[in-house]
């Protein structure tokens, strides 16, 4: 029963709501009817204060047969609620289009897509998961960065149901999303050049027939934690960021389109971009020599001036900002404007690699349990960007014609 101080002369019947509450919190049945005064509750229930003075007074209570069954219904309801109470990628209206987008990085419409793509074979359903939630809980975990201790919280499922559940996304991913949208497999040369190409870039360094093929090559680093094995620590130390981490080799249009993700490669001194450009050249990853064309151009920084013969043999160009010459502290007028034509184009695989690291996972320190998948991470997320973002500057062809005719005027 209730009992409360302090009570005033106007009294009203207690809410269901609060006698509910009261029930839940404190093992205190308040039947129906019972009466307290108006200023003791509030919209949530009984006040913080009076909350605090209910006492019981009896150890018996009486109730009826509708009492109880309320009391039932009430109860059953709120197990309902709270054993849902989770995030749910199976129902699209648990969650709004800016809910979808913080989670994974992809809109309700989006992700529909990205689950069309996947057989229901390719994942099994199970008891706590289905093909949908393993989906959404490996997108989550690209997105955030988050562990899978917190994830299994977040999404009211166990640590080992969260593990299997982005192995299981992964690999079908994999086999049935990422090979769509990424490699040079995927898109073919002429394509590239008639839906992937700026005008600007074709301006600057293709020719008037629009026939050659112009890709930005660069790599970007993955952070990875100090490894106990002494020899892979070593590996993948860098001289230059002073920090341990491996190196995927983006290969871009001058749209910002990513044509393929090639690596990761350790990262060292005796490991630099030269190297392993010349590595995926000479293994023909990917089968990139049949891929390209004679006077092609690749579009590259100075770090990669040890590749130019090795290129120069496969009749690709190669435009690189231009080095300072010895005893001078400033470029010429020559090479100054010929640099400046090559950052024009350049830029868009330093935002690409950007865009791709608004994916959390691939921004912070990567575990060392994960350093395995973190290929497989990097070209999802590429793929993920070529099928479901806009280019990074499509360019205005008649804009781009007079600015670039205006650029090679000036530059000499």
């Amino acid at each position: 029963m209730l009992s409360l101080k302090k009570r005033g002369p106007n009294l009203m019947a207690v809410p269901q709501e609060a006698r509910f509450n009261t029930f839940l919190e404190k093992n205190i049945i308040i039947p129906a009817g019972s009466r307290c005064c108006p200023r003791h509750l509030c919209t949530e229930g009984f006040t913080k204060e009076a909350n605090e003075d209910i006492t019981s007074v009896y150890t018996v209570s009486d109730f009826n047969r509708s009492g109880l069954l309320e009391l039932i219904d009430t109860i059953r309801e709120h197990a309902l609620k709270n054993k849902n109470a989770r995030i749910d990628f199976d129902k699209s209206s648990s969650l709004n289009d800016t809910d979808f987008r913080n989670l994974t990085g992809l809109t309700i419409t989006d992700f529909e897509d990205l689950c069309s793509h996947i057989p229901n074979s390719a994942i099994r359903d199970t008891r706590v998961r289905s093909m949908r939630t393993c989906i959404g809980i490996f997108l989550t975990k690209l997105r955030s960065g988050m562990s899978n201790k917190i994830l299994a919280t977040l999404f009211n499922i166990s640590k080992d149901s969260i593990r299997k559940a982005i192995s299981s996304a992964r690999d079908a991913v994999k086999q049935h999303f990422t090979p769509k949208y990424l490699g040079f497999d995927h898109v073919s040369r002429e394509s590239v050049i008639q839906n992937h190409t700026r005008p600007l870039a074709q301006t600057l360094f293709g020719d008037i027939t629009n026939t050659t093929a112009i890709l930005v090559i660069d790599g970007t680093y993955i952070y990875i934690q100090k490894s106990g094995q002494f020899k892979f620590q070593r590996s993948t130390y860098s001289m230059h960021k002073f920090r341990n981490l491996i190196k995927p080799m983006m290969f871009v249009t001058t749209t910002g389109y990513i044509v393929s993700v090639i690596g990761p490669y350790l990262c060292n001194s005796k490991n630099n971009d030269a190297k392993i450009l010349n590595s995926i050249f000479k293994n023909n990853l990917e089968k990139i020599k049949e891929w390209f064309d004679t006077n092609d151009v690749v579009v590259v920084d100075r770090g990669f001036r040890d590749s130019i013969d090795l290129l120069e043999e496969f009749g690709i160009q190669t435009k690189m900002p231009s080095f300072l010459k010895r005893n001078e502290k400033q470029l010429s007028v020559e090479d100054g404007n010929t640099t400046r034509l090559v950052t024009k184009v350049r830029w868009v695989v330093e935002s690409v690699n950007g865009r791709i690291k608004q994916w959390r996972l691939l921004d912070k320190v990567l575990p060392n349990s994960l350093i395995p998948y973190a290929g497989e991470y990097t070209r999802f997320v590429s793929a993920i960007c070529n099928k479901y973002r806009p280019p990074l500057n499509a360019g205005n062809e008649t804009d781009d014609l007079l600015l670039g005719a205006k650029m090679l005027h000036m530059s000499k």
